[in-house]
């Protein structure tokens, strides 16, 4: 009899991420749409030079119903059935990032559109600046932080071992995928203390930043065959 391939994973893992991780999802999605508002019906250029900045930090916030399925999953022994039935350790890994960035999406697009309603609507004009700025900026660097997050995030929970009260990383792993977006500002601000300040800076550190995400990641799925080996997935308890 000739085997069956193994099922997809993709549509039932976004399914049950948007279910686990509705809090996020509404939480991320809710803070960014206020800031959005806010920012747009304040006066002055709060909106075009502050929420680009700040929108790939609600997006990493928003995707972690990925990373809880996952982890979910582990402890449970979901992940050793699957296993068995065929699945490899590459499709688990690719399902939950597709779920993470899948999360994202809705809560980066939910507040660009807020935002970008509101300022429009407040009299103001989208910019061809404000428009590069959430292209080449917000949307690349949120897609970039949440790969990076749910990567450590993977790795995280693949390789420690489940303690009372810490039986995953979803507490910290926000703060570890914001962290490409608080360098991109600290870089810019240190530029504008130094009195070098551009145009360009967001797109110049923002692209830095990026490019070691994308080493750092690189790396870390090169080594998936060794530290995510299929006896890893298994349930630790």
């Amino acid at each position: 009899m000739e085997a069956r391939p193994a099922p997809s994973l993709l549509r039932p893992v976004v399914r049950r991420a948007f279910r686990t991780g509705r809090f996020y999802l509404v939480y991320g999605s809710g803070i960014s749409c206020v800031l959005a508002v806010v920012l747009a019906l304040s006066g002055g250029d709060a909106f075009a030079t502050s929420f680009p900045l700040l929108l790939p930090i609600f997006g990493v916030v928003g995707s972690l119903g990925g990373l809880i399925v996952f982890s979910n999953d582990r402890i449970k022994g979901v992940l050793e059935y699957l296993l068995a039935y065929g699945v490899t350790p590459q499709q688990v890994f690719f399902s939950i990032l597709v779920a993470a960035l899948t999360l994202q999406a809705v809560v980066v697009g939910a507040g660009l559109t807020a935002g970008v309603v509101v300022y429009l609507a407040n009299g103001r004009t989208l910019t061809a600046n404000l428009a590069l700025d959430f292209g080449l900026y917000s949307v690349p660097m949120s897609i970039a932080s949440v790969i990076f997050a749910a990567t450590v995030g993977t790795y995280w929970t693949t390789l420690s071992s489940p303690r009372s009260g810490m039986n995953s990383p979803i507490g910290l792993i926000p703060m570890i995928g914001i962290l490409p977006s608080v360098a991109t500002l600290f870089g810019i601000t240190a530029l504008a203390a130094s009195g070098l300040a551009a145009q360009n800076d967001i797109y110049l550190v923002g692209g830095t930043v990026e490019a070691v995400i994308v080493v750092v990641v690189a790396v870390l799925l090169g080594g998936m065959n060794r530290f995510l080996r299929r006896e890893r997935l298994l349930s630790p308890a």
